[in-house]
């Protein structure tokens, strides 16, 4: 369909005359059919002129729906409708296939429920949290805030406890970035942080990385267009199961002295990393925002992060929280805080720790005997260079085997494959024969 609607039809039409009553009042029409996917719309100077407003009042409004991906092209072309959803969706992680029975599914990277801790002594403590039920909105509980300060990497002012990592940065996000600001994040990344991102309608600068993390002259480039923030995981990346070195950690902060820059660090895979805990926050401490998730490590049912910063930037996130949820229930904080001081508990992650290592060695020792070269690595999956990720995919998918194409991590061109190892307990040769295939197109 390519229907017109001019000028003097949406005079007709629209009421509100703002930015954003425009925007409103525009996606209605487009919600109720009047607009029909296709339809182009009048030139921006034609439709200012009949509504009375500047060009500019039109040209916010337009740039508000292309950010719900609602219209889309401008310029000469013009501009059309382009979509009629209205509800927003992360793409990326939405995009995800539906398997079935007798595939190997291989694209969650999360932990063998077999290895968390157990709950049940947990959650009994956490049901006489203090202040239970109570409607004021705490930061933290003081117990959960004592647990996290004994070995958290450096001495922040504030600490908030919220729903789960992805949680955090979406909240922090919101809270403290606009729509239209740069922020730089390494690339790969996990692929509900591009989500999040793409969602806020952010410039979002690619900062590459190699086996010791971002690369210094990847992320000096980008502070040339001094984004808002700086977005990394500075002990074991999720993607491509790589830690960040001491070195590199303070070449990175080298760059980001002299600026504004906020500096979010998210240690979302914890302490199933041997790695030490190290942070920014002490060079940095008022504009460091250090979050650490615990689904990975006590249980994605917790849905539980903590994050540091600022007294004031953590008032900030509080502040915008208000609008929703307010508070982290006490009940899985006090849980959380059991676990944490429960000796057991560092057993049971330490066995975790080992098991899951052993499985992601077990596959990548198999493909390198397979003639596979890669990057020592540990987590939760593994990241496999390939000469073309659709030709893997296929080739993957024929053998009965489901993994992620390098490109939901990346913004920019990829040329690998994510394949999950955390529930990978058996059958790595098997995977191992089909991915050395996967690798090569010739």
């Amino acid at each position: 369909m390519n229907d017109t609607r001019n000028a003097d039809w949406f005079a007709q039409k629209l009421s509100d005359k703002s930015i954003r009553g425009i925007a409103l009042e525009t996606s209605a029409l487009i919600r109720a059919g009047a607009l029909p996917v296709g339809t182009k719309l009048p030139a921006i100077r034609d439709l200012a002129f009949a509504l009375g407003v500047s060009p500019a009042t039109i040209s916010e409004a337009w740039s508000e729906l292309r950010r719900q991906k609602i219209i889309s092209g401008r310029g000469r072309n013009g501009t059309w409708v382009s979509g009629d959803r209205f509800v927003a969706k992360p793409e990326r992680l939405a995009s995800s296939g539906n398997y079935g029975e007798g595939v190997l599914d291989l694209t969650a990277a999360v932990p063998d429920v077999r290895l968390l801790p157990p709950l049940t002594d947990a959650l009994a403590y956490g049901a006489s949290a203090e202040n239970l039920n109570s409607y004021e909105r705490s930061r933290i509980l003081p117990e959960l805030e004592a647990a996290v300060r004994r070995d958290w990497p450096y001495e922040p002012e504030a600490f908030l406890a919220t729903n789960g990592g992805y949680n955090a940065v979406y909240t922090l996000l919101h809270a403290l970035v606009m729509p239209g600001a740069s922020v730089a994040i390494e690339n790969p990344t996990a692929m509900r942080l591009l989500d999040i991102l793409e969602d806020l309608g952010v410039r979002i600068l690619p900062v590459q990385c190699d086996k010791d993390g971002p690369l210094p002259s990847s992320l000096e480039a980008a502070m040339k267009y001094r984004p808002v923030a700086f977005l990394f995981q500075p002990r074991l990346h999720s993607v491509t199961g790589q830690s960040v070195s001491k070195a590199r950690l303070e070449a990175l902060g080298n760059i980001l002295a002299g600026s504004d820059t906020l500096i979010i660090e998210d240690d979302g895979v914890a302490d199933i990393s041997g790695s030490p805990k190290h942070s920014l926050g002490g060079r940095y401490p008022d504009r460091v925002i250090h979050i650490l998730s615990y689904s990975k490590t006590l249980g994605p049912d917790l849905r539980l992060a903590v994050l540091s910063s600022s007294r004031a930037i953590v008032e900030q996130i509080q502040s915008y929280r208000s609008f929703s949820a307010g508070w982290t229930s006490r009940i899985l904080q006090a849980a959380a805080a059991w676990l944490q001081r429960d000796p057991r508990t560092e057993e049971i992650l330490a066995r975790a720790r080992n098991i899951y290592q052993q499985r992601h060695d077990d596959l990548t020792n198999a493909l390198r005997e397979r003639g596979v070269e890669l990057d020592d690595g540990g987590g939760l999956c593994a990241w496999i260079p390939v000469a073309s990720e659709p030709f893997a995919m296929v080739t993957l998918a024929a053998r009965g085997i489901a993994v992620h194409p390098g490109a939901k991590f990346s913004i920019l061109p990829s040329n690998h494959i994510r394949v999950a190892t955390g529930n990978l307990s058996e059958r790595s040769s098997e995977v191992a024969d089909a991915i050395a295939l996967a690798c090569t197109t010739s």
